[in-house]
């Protein structure tokens, strides 16, 4: 496997999500455990262990964030056949 292809996507963010993680009001577990999420989606490719998929959008997936969903669920999007291949982290539901 050359370099290229061992590396992981980009994982975007969306509006919605950036304005959760500059509230200075949020818990820091929940800061930690997107970070954490967004450097996991970025090594798989998006194939995060324990993902979601939708039946209907297969590119969407959801994954629990913290343990066992203990903090909620956030929701991203594989662009796969993009130009650039990427992700992007479009929603996050806190508990």
């Amino acid at each position: 496997m050359s370099d290229a292809e061992a590396e992981g996507w980009p994982c975007l963010l969306s509006e919605e999500v950036s304005r959760i993680l500059v509230d200075p009001l949020l818990d820091g577990r929940v800061f930690s455990a997107v970070v954490a999420l967004t450097v996991a989606i970025n090594e798989t490719r998006g194939e995060v262990p324990g993902h979601t998929a939708s039946d209907k959008w297969p590119e969407l997936r959801r994954i629990p964030v913290g343990r066992d969903g203990s903090l909620g669920l956030a929701e991203y999007v594989v662009a796969a056949r993009a130009e650039e291949p990427h992700c992007v982290l479009t929603r996050i539901q806190l508990l």
